[in-house]
């Protein structure tokens, strides 16, 4: 295949992301198979239309299954909210698509291994949409920790804060709904953190978690686009189902110990994904607000010398760069999805299965839903009970 014809399903935020890396991967990565934009599918006519023109879709459709019974069509792209995600999977596979889809995987554990099982039977390829594992500086914290120059790893802590729905009259978004999005600021932001833990450090043992719901109620929503969306202050309000905070500890398989914090309501914070793993020979922290730079520490400096220093991941020699600028050049949050899809059409060429895959997926899943347990239970959960 020298091209991969994509059919997309949804067209918002995660839709916009996912059409500017298609359209950018080939200037970029010419080495790449090149992916065809084909065909965009969303429920309202007139908006997947617009959306068709401006991110420069072949065309539009508002049927999914047709869309994926098409014989034009190698990929289905599932960004739809998440309770979309099984179905539109599923019913992709049965079908011999190769799927990409937006995370959480699953509004369950359960529905996630019905997914993984579905592509796992039809033999397709499958990618679950954990972006943040490609920013350059993180891959250069994977690196350093593969290669053994951060020695035994005691801990990793991780934040991901935001403050965009801490207004009392913030409508009640499909984010806020537990039957559409599965839950709150830990499946949607907490995932994130849960991945790159996975990624960075290894499987988890046990977990105990707490979690809060400061706004109980919020007015219906009118309209939604996005993270944005109006209500009437004065109309009628609805039950929010899904947490605005989460936090829990966990202790890994290989020893280490771990804490997170998810939440929405962290003042002055537009979008605080963080990370700070801390090992016998020395530490590293990485901000993605400050996302092209990895600060590291080594034990074996001098004395005089010790301390944090600040490492541009910018130069050729960082995974991805020499793609792009000139050393010093910063990249942004839309090239996270470019390296993503590199690594989808990559693995389709190659007849492996991406990283992360499906199963990266579940095991997220069944963290969530391990915390969630102890939450309910107020106890440590260990993941084999999952």
């Amino acid at each position: 295949m020298k091209q991969l014809r994509v059919g997309m399903i949804g067209y918002k935020f995660m839709g916009k992301a996912h059409s500017n890396a298609y359209r950018s991967l080939p200037m970029f990565f010419p080495e790449a198979m090149k992916p065809e934009m084909v065909a965009i599918c969303g429920r309202n006519e007139d908006a997947v239309k617009a959306a068709a023109e401006q991110l420069s879709w072949n065309e539009s459709v508002t049927d999914w299954k047709a869309l994926i019974a098409r014989e034009d069509i190698d990929l289905i792209d599932i960004n739809a909210p998440s309770d979309a995600h099984k179905e539109i999977a599923i019913a992709a596979a049965k079908a011999g698509k190769h799927l990409f889809c937006e995370k959480p995987l699953a509004l369950s554990l359960a529905d996630a291994r019905e997914m993984l099982q579905a592509a796992e039977e039809a033999g397709v390829t499958h990618m679950v949409g954990f972006n943040y594992r490609f920013s350059p500086a993180v891959k250069l914290a994977k690196k350093l920790i593969d290669s053994g120059r951060l020695g035994q790893i005691y801990h990793f802590r991780a934040w991901f804060l935001q403050d965009w729905i801490m207004d009392p009259q913030f409508p009640l978004v499909w984010r806020l709904q537990k039957e559409v999005a599965g839950s709150g600021s830990h499946g949607d932001l907490g995932a994130h953190l849960i991945d790159l833990a996975h990624y960075l450090v290894g499987d988890m043992q046990e977990v105990i978690g707490m979690s809060e719901t400061f706004i109980k109620e919020r007015p219906i929503a009118s309209e939604m686009t996005g993270l944005s969306a109006k209500g009437s202050h004065d109309g009628p309000k609805g039950k929010v189902t899904v947490d605005d905070a989460t936090l829990f500890m966990t202790r890994f398989e290989n020893g280490a110990l771990g804490s997170f914090e998810a939440t929405r309501f962290a003042a002055g914070h537009r979008s605080t994904n963080s990370f700070e793993i801390n090992g016998s020979l020395g530490s590293v922290k990485f901000d993605f607000e400050r996302m092209n730079e990895l600060e590291v520490y080594f034990t074996s400096d001098d004395e005089d010398v010790q301390g944090f220093r600040r490492v541009l991941a910018t130069d050729p020699v960082h995974d991805y760069m020499e793609a792009w600028w000139p050393p010093g050049h910063t990249i942004g949050f839309e090239h996270t999805f470019i390296h993503e899809v590199l690594e989808l059409v990559n693995a389709i060429s190659e007849g492996r299965q991406p990283v992360p895959s499906f199963k990266d997926g579940v095991k997220c899943q069944a963290v969530l839903e391990a915390v969630d347990k102890s939450i309910e239970e107020r106890r440590w959960v260990q993941l084999s009970e999952m």
